[in-house]
């Protein structure tokens, strides 16, 4: 799966998903394992280590353990959602951080899936995904009309 659909997927695997019966131990108690994360998000294991190696989920252990807490398993919500809007790890970074400084919902921002974007993000990560939506519809023409050239050859 490519990235953008593997972003798509994630999120709205977890956004659609309905509460699983089956509530491990570890759930029971406040926290959730990395399998439970990455099976309720629909991402790898190796995805939520990268996360905790940038900074942006910070599970507790238990030895070697990782117990993530209901923060981690929002926070991580978040990501995905930014991930799917097109975000970059760093801006997604200083969106988690400028909300917990500010702790709601600051003036003139509004709020995508949980993230609060303000006028300026959405107006610019709109023109870049209107940019690349652009390069991709004329590769795909480009690489159509080649296909095209092996159909007559």
């Amino acid at each position: 799966m490519s990235r953008p659909s593997f972003a798509l997927a994630a999120a709205s695997t977890h956004e659609g998903r309905s509460p699983n019966p089956a509530v491990t131990e570890t759930e029971s108690v406040g926290g959730f394992t990395i399998s439970d994360l990455a099976r309720d998000f629909d991402v790898t294991l190796r995805t939520l280590r990268f996360y905790e190696s940038r900074g942006l989920l910070a599970p507790a252990r238990s030895g070697m353990t990782r117990i993530y807490s209901s923060r981690d398993r929002a926070r991580l919500a978040l990501i995905l959602k930014g991930k799917q809007l097109g975000f970059t790890l760093v801006e997604i970074r200083a969106m988690l951080a400028n909300e917990e400084k500010k702790g709601e919902a600051a003036e003139g921002s509004a709020s995508v899936g949980g993230l609060q974007l303000s006028h300026e993000q959405v107006t610019e990560q709109l023109e870049l995904l209107r940019s690349q939506r652009k390069e991709i519809e004329e590769a795909i023409a480009e690489l159509e009309a080649t296909q095209a050239r092996f159909r007559k050859g």
